[in-house]
Order: structure tokens, then C-alpha cells, then sequence
């Protein structure tokens, strides 16, 4: 016998209007789509995630067992809110020997997990709702964080003839109404870095806005985002707004960590430097969250930075690893561009990219379809040549950009040239 009772109607669920509005990751959007295809079996050359294969690169022998013995000796429970001293400790050595910034273990270094939490600590510390961030675009993320913290978004758009870095001259019309600039050197997406004279005059200008404002108006931060600082190449230098302006002392958060100089993504201990008021509020914000990293990393992360050699040697055949890949891809697209293919690529500098460009608006397809923005072009490329690489709109680039990334992380040498054998199959099936 059928019931008569009439089922209630599904109540429509509201949610913050924060939460409602919240984009995801435009890149995991991206790698999302490329892993299904891996799923049914497809062959592709993934090089989208800015992240390790760590069957192509470890953790180092060194530090992974660390980790272990660090859990076999029950190093399990809550870590300090501002991380376990002797990490700080090894940290500040470690800055000091290497680069030369000096900051107090005790109240000037938060350890988190990983540089994201820094990130949005930073945000949470610096702004209230309805002030100013300026950032560059192409950048990671920073839009996201503007929406999470209710700040206001200035985007200065970088350009191809200056490395896609910002400049002085890019800030200068809307730094008067800014409270934080978010920078990151050497750059993600790009593999580009500040130049000596480039990151100065930005330095200059945050100071002569800040003399400006007196003590009485909030001051002009700077959020220094330099997590690939050990992968520069060559002849590539990094510097940073302290080291260049000791003036800048007061005004710059750095964000740091292991993640990505020692291939250990996964093991998520990051951490902040800067003034200690900052430091400590970042602090209470983490602590609130509960984004510490896990006590036994931390004790490893200690004892490994510790091992002068062993940090040395890994480094060394580390950066070698992925010179040698981006250099391959390079050339590869120089000889692409060299053949009259509509493409390029700029000089690798630091980090795991390369940006490279698809100039293809406006081409067709075999079947027929003109090519129009930088979404055509990543699909176009991903079906006909199973090579994944994330365009620069979801860095926050215009749509229409020709711009790439391409992350080497998961590249292996020996693929590289069948990489290139099936773009330029690829391309040779393109009309103009």
C-alpha cells in the first residue's frame, strides 16, 4: 500500500556568502582532468602540479630517516604553536650561514606545515577586510587569498619583456592605497627571479611610501614568498628586500620552508620570518587553525638542516637534476621556434618551470575549430600530443594569454625528446 504522507521538499542549504563565492584551484581543476585520462590508461606527459615524482626525486636518504627515527622515538604529540625550538634554532643558523638574514629563534621564526598556512596567516595578520593587496599576475594563488581574508585586489599585470617579474614602475600608481605587496622570487609560474636593481627599486618605493605615511597610518608590508631560493640556476642570484634594504626589516614577512628545495612536498614543514609582533599573531592564527607541522618532521627537518654535507650534496645533485630538465625543454622549444613553429620559450632562472608560449590564436584545427584563448590551446595541445601544461589565466592572466607553465618535477630525461616529437606532430597538423 502506497504511503500518503507527502514527502517534504529539500530545503535549498546557504552557506557564507565567503564560502559560496570560494573558486577552487584552477591547476588541480586542471591535473584533475589529465589524472582521469592516466586512469583510462591514456600516456601523458603530465607536467602540470608543481609537484616531485619522488620515484624520480626522493626525499633525501638523510632526512627520510630522520623522520623515522624521530616516530620510533615517540616524537608524536602536540609541537609548541611556534614550532619546536631546535628547529627554529636550525633554521635561523641555517638563513644566517647561507644567506645571511639573522632572526631570533625565540620570537622571530614560526615553523607551520608548509608555506601555504604562513601564507594565510600573513593575510589574516596584516589585513582587515576591504584593504589593498597588490600582486602581480601571472601569480600562485593570491587571489584566493584575497577572497579568503575579504581584502581588495590590485593586480599589475607582468610582462614577457620583463621576465614576467613586476616592477617599480608596475606598483608605483596604487601603492598609496596598499597595505600588503605579495611577491614571490624566484617566481611561480614563471622560473623568472627579481633582479638586483628590480627587487631594490621596489624596496625604495615601499619605504618612501611608508616615510610618507608617518607613524600614525598603517604601513605598506611586503609578503616575500622565497620557498625556491635555493633552485637558482647558473649565473642567477636571489635576493631578497632585507639583505638589499636593511630598512625593510620591519616591513617584509618571508615565507620559506623545505617543500620544494628538498623535494619533500608531502612532508609539510614551512616557516615565517619577520618582525616578532607579526610573528606572533601568525602565530596565534596557526595555533587556532591548528596548521602545525607534524612534531616528528619538525625534529627531523632540525637535525637534517644540521648536516651541513649532507644538505651540500644533496643540493648540488638536486639543482643539477633540474638544470639539466629545463635546459632540455628549452632547447627543445628553440628548436621548435627555430623550425617556424609559433612558439617560445624564456631562459630558465630558478624554481621547477618554464614558461613557454603557444602563439596559436587564430589557427585551426583538423577538425576545423579556430583557436581563440589560452584553454583551446592547453586542450588542443593535451588531445593531440598527451602533453599536460597549465596556462598562465589560471595564474590570473588574461584568458587569451599564450603563456605556459611547465613543471619538471616529474619529468624524466629520457622522455624529453619524445615530448617534442609529438608537439611538433602536433603543430604540424595546425592552419593558419
Amino acid at each position: 500500500m502506497e504511503s500518503t504522507l507527502t514527502q517534504p521538499k529539500s530545503r535549498e542549504l546557504e552557506v557564507s556568502a565567503m564560502a559560496e563565492n570560494l573558486i577552487g584551484s584552477e591547476i588541480l581543476k586542471i591535473a584533475g582532468e589529465v589524472n582521469e585520462k592516466i586512469r583510462k590508461g591514456e600516456k601523458v606527459y603530465n607536467f602540470t602540479v608543481g609537484d616531485f615524482n619522488p620515484e624520480i626525486f626522493p626525499l633525501p636518504n638523510e632526512l627520510k630517516a630522520e623522520i623515522v627515527a624521530a616516530y620510533n622515538n615517540n616524537q608524536s604529540n602536540y609541537p609548541p604553536a611556534d614550532g619546536v625550538l631546535t628547529l627554529r634554532q636550525s633554521v635561523a643558523k641555517y638563513l644566517s650561514a647561507t644567506i645571511g638574514l639573522d632572526y631570533n629563534p625565540q620570537s622571530e621564526i614560526l615553523i607551520a606545515g608548509g608555506s601555504r598556512p604562513i601564507i594565510y596567516a600573513a593575510y589574516r595578520a596584516i589585513l582587515n577586510p576591504g584593504e589593498y593587496v597588490i600582486y602581480p599576475v601571472p601569480s600562485w594563488n593570491n587571489n584566493h587569498y584575497v577572497h579568503l581574508t575579504g581584502a581588495k585586489a590590485i593586480e599589475v599585470a607582468a610582462t614577457p619583456e620583463n621576465n614576467f617579474m613586476p616592477t617599480a614602475a608596475d606598483i608605483k600608481p596604487h601603492i598609496g592605497k596598499a597595505t600588503l605587496i605579495a611577491l614571490c622570487s624566484p617566481q611561480n609560474p614563471t622560473g623568472t627571479v627579481f633582479t638586483k636593481e628590480g627587487l631594490t627599486d621596489i624596496c625604495n618605493l615601499v619605504l618612501e611610501e611608508n616615510k610618507r605615511r608617518g607613524e600614525k597610518q598603517k604601513p605598506v608590508y611586503v609578503l616575500y614568498d622565497q620557498v625556491y631560493w635555493q633552485l637558482t640556476f647558473g649565473d642567477t642570484k636571489h635576493y631578497n628586500p632585507v639583505t638589499l634594504c636593511p630598512e625593510m626589516r620591519d616591513y617584509t614577512i618571508f615565507v620559506d620552508g623545505i617543500s620544494k628545495a628538498f623535494a619533500a612536498t608531502g612532508v609539510r614543514v614551512g616557516w615565517a620570518m619577520g618582525h616578532k609582533k607579526i610573528i606572533d599573531k601568525m602565530k596565534s592564527i596557526i595555533g587556532h587553525v591548528g596548521a602545525w607541522a607534524p612534531k616528528a618532521e619538525q625534529v627531523a627537518v632540525a637535525k637534517y638542516l644540521d648536516n651541513t654535507a649532507a644538505v651540500n650534496s644533496f643540493m648540488a645533485h638536486f639543482r643539477q637534476e633540474l638544470i639539466e630538465r629545463l635546459d632540455g625543454f628549452y632547447k627543445g622549444f628553440q628548436q621548435l621556434k627555430k623550425d617556424g613553429f609559433k612558439v617560445d620559450a624564456i631562459v630558465p632562472k630558478g624554481a621547477i618551470y618554464l614558461t613557454v608560449q603557444f602563439n596559436l590564436t587564430g589557427m585551426k584545427t583538423p577538425d576545423g575549430k579556430v583557436i581563440s584563448k589560452g584553454e583551446d590551446v592547453m586542450q588542443y595541445i593535451l588531445n593531440e600530443a598527451s602533453v599536460a601544461l597549465v596556462p598562465f589565466y589560471a595564474f590570473g592572466a588574461a584568458t587569451d594569454s599564450t603563456w605556459f607553465r611547465l613543471s619538471v618535477g616529474t619529468a624524466e630525461t629520457k622522455g624529453i625528446s619524445d615530448v617534442f616529437t609529438r608537439l611538433k606532430a602536433a603543430l604540424e597538423k595546425l592552419k593558419a
